[in-house]
């Protein structure tokens, strides 16, 4: 079971996590400067030792910590009281309850010192800023109008991305970042817009409501879009309270145990499989029944007040306890991994110039020479890498479009099965009154839409998985090359210095031995730039998900939704009138709309799989083309710098005298500085632990 927390106590540990982060960030920044004068003062001396890449990976680290937040993004039907639970979570009455959810504006929440919100367009248009009044105002609509523009197929705002909402709340001033998404069940369009931001955040607030306990809308949402991505969510049942108040006779304990034990069933029966994290079931850590209200009311009188009855101290310490221990430690541990690997730069090339300083210039030339083989060798492993991802980038688009064809073209044999849970609540007979056809009409698009953005969410989670796995070979690839790469460096350094290297041969680890850019490849750094939201999130060098995500979301399934509705509901339609349907049961009649919208569909589907099945090819592509860029670009950085290092002694000694014992103590001061600055990171990092422990 978690621990009990008080709101007092996640503020304090999100204080201390946020003070380690910014201490390790100005130990990032001194570090870099320190390397970076060094190398101005190499400029006069002995020459530079080529570190650009080390100081810009630091620089980056350092930014990415600074600003870094634990995003957190709700989601849930519209009336599961969202916005009575972000209230109650933020300790205040921000987000008015009766505003209706309706709203294409996906809304950031994060701390800013006055309230304010800016709009970002999604038409090329500079952000605009208004007060918190007028935002309400301008971007929320009235539920009828809102379910009048769904079913038109009309957005409330089309031009609109997102809202960023600035408020100086504690929790948010401490690192909280807060992503409300549009309720779930609204279109297809908006589900889409929700799951763009779902990589992008530390954790799911998944809210869900006890009186209407895992609908169907629900159940097919964590099937298509949760499920088997490795995120990790929190289910939140709200008004849990109003277990007791539904009942005949509140004050009967016995009927009120017997009713929650159903409904704990019911929700176990459902959640249970979101609830294993590498075999163990976590299920006492994830799911938590609410009493959002009570705890709003209680943290209105007063911010610190005792929580305990409303499910709250629960969820807190849960929340409290993977942002803080283990998002926070595994994103502290990368960066500490970048620290050392700088230093061990430094140290290295501090090693090899150290020796070359008495050698003169006929002689030096000699040795750089004489190491010319070896840096052929270094190209040869990077040609030897980036072939190997190109034919896997080949093969994996060639095999994941070729199964997205037949994943399409098979629609039809499933189809009268499949699509019964997506018909339409409308009477079929409404579609005889030209008064209702309308809205039967808009009722069965929807239901296709369904149908389909379902199937191409369970496809992509198999070519997900394909991937994954794809990468994970060129991750072990990227570790065999780097050993690789390691013997040629050392033998390179042994033949310039005349000194046997010291090997220090530690297994597969994060401290391995391997270079920077095999560290990268191996998903070890992550020094992603951002994203929409804010600055990526640790745990992956490469951010391949996101790329495949822009492709099927935005531009795949999407034209996959249009394709398939829009050529043939017509002809649907036209097969309808020709039933004779008021001479049937609806029964039969839901029958024989299933049996002709296949007939349409089978028709189809070739010119779908041909026409969408180049946008899945370009898609996986992309993702490790851009994997490929990143690799051969470190790759090329490092060979160029070793070369650098040596040219720039070669030019600095033909063109002044070297005095070897103050350029001896300037790299052995540079040597020291910075391993007084990485133990300084050690020290925050080992004190984190040592607090968690």
């Amino acid at each position: 079971m978690t621990d009990q927390v008080t709101s007092d106590r996640f503020l304090q540990d999100l204080e201390r996590v946020s003070q380690v982060r910014s201490d390790i960030s100005e130990c990032l920044n001194q570090l870099a400067h320190t390397i970076n004068q060094a190398e101005l003062a190499g400029d006069s001396s002995s020459g530079k030792l080529s570190l650009e890449r080390d100081i810009e990976d630091i620089i980056i680290a350092s930014k990415n910590l600074q600003k870094g937040v634990f995003r957190l993004l709700v989601l849930g039907d519209m009336k599961r009281g969202k916005s009575t639970f972000l209230n109650a979570l933020i300790g205040e009455n921000l987000l008015p309850s009766d505003v209706n959810p309706c709203t294409a504006v996906l809304t950031v929440l994060r701390y800013g010192a006055k309230k304010t919100v800016t709009i970002h367009f999604n038409d090329g248009k500079s952000p605009q800023q208004l007060d918190f009044q007028s935002f309400k105002y301008k971007y929320t609509i009235d539920p009828t109008e809102a379910k009048k523009l769904e079913q038109e197929k009309k957005q409330a705002f089309p031009d609109v991305e997102y809202a960023v909402v600035e408020y100086p709340l504690p929790l948010l001033e401490k690192g909280i970042e807060i992503v409300d998404s549009p309720g779930l069940n609204d279109t297809e369009a908006r589900n889409e817009l929700s799951l763009g931001y779902v990589n992008n955040c530390h954790a799911i607030l998944f809210v869900m409501r006890a009186s209407q306990p895992c609908t169907l809308g629900e159940r097919r949402y964590l099937e298509n879009y949760i499920k088997g991505r490795g995120l990790t969510v929190f289910f939140l049942i709200n008004a849990w309270d109003q277990v007791r108040e539904s009942l005949i006779d509140p004050d009967d304990m016995e009927e009120l145990t017997a009713s929650e034990d159903r409904l704990r069933q019911v929700f176990s029966a459902n959640l249970a499989e979101y609830c294993y994290v590498d075999g163990q079931n976590i299920y006492d850590e994830r799911v938590f029944e609410l009493s959002s209200i009570q705890a709003l009311r209680r943290r209105l009188k007063n911010p610190q007040a005792d929580l305990a009855g409303t499910g709250f101290p629960g969820f807190m310490g849960a929340l409290n306890t993977f942002l803080t221990r283990e998002r926070a430690i595994a994103e502290l541990r990368q960066v500490r991994t970048l620290a050392r690997q700088a230093v061990n730069h430094i140290s290295e090339a501090v090693a090899r110039r150290i020796p070359l300083l008495d050698q003169d210039v006929d002689e030096l030339k000699k040795r750089i020479d004489s190491v010319e083989p070896e840096f052929n060798k270094l190209t040869g492993i990077r040609d030897q890498f980036q072939k190997e991802i190109i034919n896997t980038r080949d093969t994996q688009s060639r095999t994941i479009s070729e199964s997205f064809r037949s994943y399409v073209l098979n629609l039809g044999n499933t189809f009268e099965t499949d699509f019964l849970r997506y018909q339409p609540e409308l009477n079929l007979l409404d579609f005889l009154s030209s008064g209702k056809r309308d809205a039967f009409n808009a009722a069965l698009q929807k239901a296709f839409e369904q149908y389909i953005s379902d199937k191409f969410s369970a496809w992509t989670l198999t070519a997900e998985k394909e991937i994954n796995s794809a990468f994970k070979q060129l991750s072990r690839s990227a570790l065999e090359y780097g050993a690789s790469y390691n013997q040629v460096t050392d033998q390179i350094t042994e033949k310039l210095t005349g000194q046997k290297v010291q090997i220090n041969a530690t297994p597969n680890t994060e401290d391995s031995n391997s270079p920077g850019w095999a560290k990268w490849a191996m998903g070890l750094l992550s020094l992603s730039k951002g994203n929409l939201a804010g600055v990526a999130l640790a745990g992956a060098g490469f951010d391949w998900k996101n790329i495949l995500l822009n492709y099927f979301t935005v531009i795949g399934i999407g034209g996959i939704i249009t394709a398939v509705t829009g050529v043939f509901l017509g002809p649907i339609g036209f097969a309808l009138l020709g039933l004779g349907v008021g001479f049937l049961q609806a029964d039969q009649a839901r029958k024989e709309l299933v049996k002709t919208a296949k007939k349409e569909l089978v028709k189809y589907l070739p010119q779908v799989a041909h026409e969408q099945s180049q946008t899945v090819y370009d898609a996986v592509k992309e993702c490790f083309d851009s994997y490929e860029r990143e690799v051969n670009k470190r790759i090329n950085d490092d060979i160029l710098s070793r070369k650098s290092e040596l040219d720039n002694l070669v030019k600095q000694k033909e063109t002044r005298e070297i005095n070897r014992e103050s350029e001896f103590k300037r790299l052995k001061r540079l040597q020291e500085d910075v391993i007084a600055q990485l133990q300084k990171i050690e020290a925050a990092y080992s004190n984190l632990l040592a607090y968690y422990s």
